[in-house]
């Protein structure tokens, strides 16, 4: 839909065109009226679909055309990682370029007083982790009666970090007369019980099933067992072109693990999780956003909220164990409806995963074998209803029989 259907400000609208947008998207086109009516919207959507836009425009309108002044924030914006938190931030910053609105943001392993003194000159905007805005109430660098708007970003993936006693607090903290705005991939019955208990008669928006990954992305899963798992990421990595990639792994230890066999082996990467400081996780994240790393290895750290529209190709090596976090990883590549590839490495343990992530998203992930690599048991191209660990030991049988590798 386009611009002029909506009555925003042209400062807005030249900063959306500066930003590249021409026209909105789905998510965008129905949750806007409603929020820039003042009504209380619950917004789900597929992650890369546009909900920051989504919620920002309906605060910038509402500052931009509301009685100003003082030090004290209009809007607050909690989100579930800070990694999440600066890039909501860096996109208010880019909405509001042509304002002179200001955005501070509030998160842990940043300078607590770097941050007070943002708050003390006056944010309008303030976009925060849960605990460290608590953490600045309890010290009084920050306070909320001027509140207007307050979003409830990613409030799924708060509730699974268990943030909901935090963000309990702090919406009773907040005026009651208020506009509140919440946004995730999933809905589930927590975050409805928040909703009714804080939102005034929201308007419930539902843009696409929140179990299917976005249309664009191809998915692939590889058979493999376990011990040849890096050797058949390796060759993957050199033979498949790529413009980036964002590779998953189950834990921390995996994660630096994989980080030094790519290194090893003449790849270099960046590692992000939640063992390594604030300073390393920024810079992993600005060099791969920068294109100065090709290659991030992560943890579900970085499943939701890694907003990097070049990313051609997500791998998990581990395959996850709950559905919904398939979905959110494979979601960082196809991102605002482009094209990727996702690619699933798969053990004989983890079919029942895999079983579990086909019924959720309803489609069979297609099986493959890569050509040339040599695979000390032939991988079963097609799903099993018989359990995984069988099928490898039938394997072994017809492989220790047969003098040729033989894919089907």
């Amino acid at each position: 839909m386009p611009f002029a259907s909506f009555d925003l400000p042209p400062e807005l609208v030249k900063a959306l065109k500066a930003m590249g947008f021409t026209s909105f998207m789905p998510i965008q086109t129905r949750a806007l009226p409603p929020g820039l009516e003042g009504k209380d919207v619950m917004g789900s959507a597929q992650t890369g679909s546009g909900k920051t836009v989504a919620f920002m425009l309906p605060i910038l309108r509402s500052i931009l055309k509301g009685k100003r002044g003082g030090n004290l924030p209009n809007a607050v914006v909690l989100v579930p990682t800070r990694e999440l938190a600066a890039q909501v931030e860096t996109a208010a910053r880019d909405l509001c370029r042509f304002t002179d609105i200001r955005c501070a943001l509030v998160i842990g392993g940043e300078s607590f007083k770097v941050q007070s003194d943002a708050l003390r000159r006056g944010s309008e905007i303030v976009v925060a982790t849960p605990g460290r805005l608590l953490d600045h109430r309890g010290r009084g660098t920050i306070r909320f009666d001027g509140v207007r708007t307050c979003v409830l970003d990613e409030a799924d993936r708060m509730l699974d970090m268990g943030f909901m006693p935090d963000i309990r607090r702090i919406l009773q903290c907040l005026p009651r007369e208020r506009q509140t705005l919440m946004f995730s991939a999933t809905l589930p019955p927590e975050v409805d019980r928040v909703a009714q208990e804080f939102m005034r008669s929201p308007v419930r928006i539902e843009v696409d099933p929140p179990a299917s990954p976005a249309a664009g992305i191809t998915q692939m899963l590889y058979p493999v067992m376990a011990e040849q798992k890096l050797d058949l990421l390796l060759t993957i990595l050199r033979n498949t072109r790529m413009t980036s990639a964002v590779i998953f792994t189950r834990t921390k230890h995996r994660a630096d693990r994989v980080a030094r066999f790519l290194e090893n082996n003449a790849i270099r990467s960046a590692v992000l999780h939640s063992n390594r400081t604030q300073a390393q996780r920024t810079r992993a994240l600005d060099d791969f956003r920068e294109k100065k790393q090709q290659i991030l290895v992560a943890t579900d750290i970085a499943a939701r909220g890694l907003d990097v529209r070049h990313i051609s190709h997500v791998v998990n090596l581990d395959v996850p164990q709950h559905p919904e976090d398939y979905v959110h990883r494979i979601g960082r590549t196809g991102r605002v409806f482009a094209a990727g590839d996702a690619i699933t490495l798969m053990d004989r343990e983890e079919e029942r995963f895999i079983t579990a992530i086909e019924r959720f998203i309803g489609a069979t992930i297609p099986r493959c074998a890569f050509p040339d690599f040599p695979y000390r048991i032939p991988p079963a191209l097609k799903p099993y209803k018989a359990p995984m660990a069988q099928h490898f030991r039938m394997r072994r049988r017809i492989a220790r029989s047969s003098r040729h590798r033989v894919f089907r």
